[in-house]
């Protein structure tokens, strides 16, 4: 399969796609459907997100709870396998630390490799639902470069049991995550873009960046991380909003700001079917204006529907 590192550094201007696996319960097909429509466009790779684990607590008859840990979606190994079955695609899986152990990072690494996989993506993920800050897993890790260190050594064929003797040398390229408009639990900027040059240092080949709808912050954190010596290639995300209630819904959950123009639009729309082009015709003008910037490559977030990436890819590539 080819390196996400090499098609960045190919010289040709691409999009490329994330998808949400579907929770469980649902099928395959649905899946499928929400992947058919992109597949025009002959993309050379397609993301697929990983979740972590959940947990609830059950009160019993006497008063005291009991912890159920459960899965709300398919195993990313098993999605990441139907999906290169039936369309025959370059799959990235992200690997989160959130909910595993070191070993179990490994392991599931390990399987990647024999499903014949060398792209993914490395990210710490998100604290559990409910929870103010992220609790990395006794024996887990507690940030991503970590994580990027621990496939960087399997790319050097170096395994966490040191019994472990002339082990195979796995060819991850790797992934990482950052934030135009800083991530949230960072103190400033600054920090931040330390933290993601200590990912880019333990072995990151290039960068994916959350979505953001000024293109100035992207400019401006690009900037940034070229002056504090990262020098990888930066891919800017971007994810249409499709409802009103999207201006209000976004920024609570990515903490990023949404241009006061962007928002009147929106207001001053008479119906839903309005207010869905406006966020199609923003993230076009959007999209053009970061290939008029030489940017290698534009990453869309599905969020499950491909209607709208589909018009906006039509329009710009």
């Amino acid at each position: 399969m080819s390196k996400v590192i090499d098609i960045l550094n190919s010289n040709r201007q691409f999009a490329s796609f994330e998808l949400v696996p579907p929770l469980k319960g649902s099928d395959a097909e649905k899946l499928a459907k929400s992947i058919e429509p992109l597949m025009e466009f002959a993309p050379p790779f397609i993301n697929v997100t990983c979740h972590r684990d959940e947990i609830a607590y059950h009160e019993n008859p006497d008063g005291t709870f009991t912890k159920t840990t459960f899965a709300k979606r398919p195993s990313t190994i098993a999605i990441v396998a139907g999906i290169m079955q039936r369309f025959k695609v370059n799959i990235v899986p992200h690997v989160i630390c959130g909910g595993a152990t070191k070993s179990k990072l490994e392991s599931d690494l390990f399987d990647f490799n024999f499903l014949g996989i060398d792209n993914v993506v490395a990210l710490r993920g998100d604290a559990l639902p409910g929870y103010r800050r992220f609790i990395p897993e006794t024996e887990g890790f507690a940030h991503a470069n970590e994580l990027v260190e621990l496939i960087a050594n399997m790319n050097h064929g170096q395994y966490l049991d040191p019994d472990v003797k002339d082990g195979v040398h796995t060819d991850f390229c790797i992934g990482v995550g950052a934030y135009p408009e800083k991530h949230y639990e960072a103190a400033n900027m600054g920090t931040d873009i330390q933290h993601l040059k200590d990912k880019v240092d333990a072995g990151a080949d290039y960068i994916l960046t959350q979505m953001f709808f000024d293109n100035t912050k992207f400019y401006d954190f690009v900037d940034k991380c070229r002056a504090a010596g990262i020098t990888v290639p930066i891919v800017p995300g971007l994810k249409p909003i499709s409802t009103i209630k999207q201006i209000d819904s976004l920024p609570q959950a990515f903490h990023l700001d949404i241009p006061e123009e962007l928002v009147k639009a929106f207001r001053d729309t008479k119906d839903k079917d309005a207010a869905y082009q406006v966020g199609v015709e923003w993230c076009i003008a959007q999209s053009k204006d970061l290939l008029a910037h030489d940017v290698p490559a534009i990453h869309y977030y599905t969020m499950g529907r491909a209607k709208n990436i589909q018009q906006i890819v039509r329009t710009v590539f």
